[in-house]
């Protein structure tokens, strides 16, 4: 090879070298971006984390549970209210 196509060729490696560099840059700031509009988007749904999400179910869970308990207890109770009516 010729000096000429030597320096052609280190030439060309430096440019791919700056490219690669280049494009490795301009992909972190299009990631930066996408996730701080990610998180915009998300503040501006005024959406809940899973972990509050979850602590609000785990307590609908147990208003239901207590809630069925006590309609059992109101039932018993006005069973027991008719009979004693009844016997009167």
């Amino acid at each position: 090879m010729t000096q000429y196509e030597n320096r052609f060729l280190d030439d060309v490696a430096k440019l791919m070298t700056s490219a690669a560099g280049a494009a490795q840059g301009m992909r972190s700031e299009v990631e930066t971006v996408i996730r701080s509009q990610a998180e915009r988007l998300v503040a501006d749904l005024d959406l809940v984390p899973r972990e509050d999400f979850e602590a609000m179910r785990e307590l609908a869970v147990a208003a239901r549970t207590e809630a069925e308990e006590l309609k059992e207890r109101l039932e018993a109770l006005e069973a027991r209210v008719a009979k004693l009516e009844a016997g009167a």
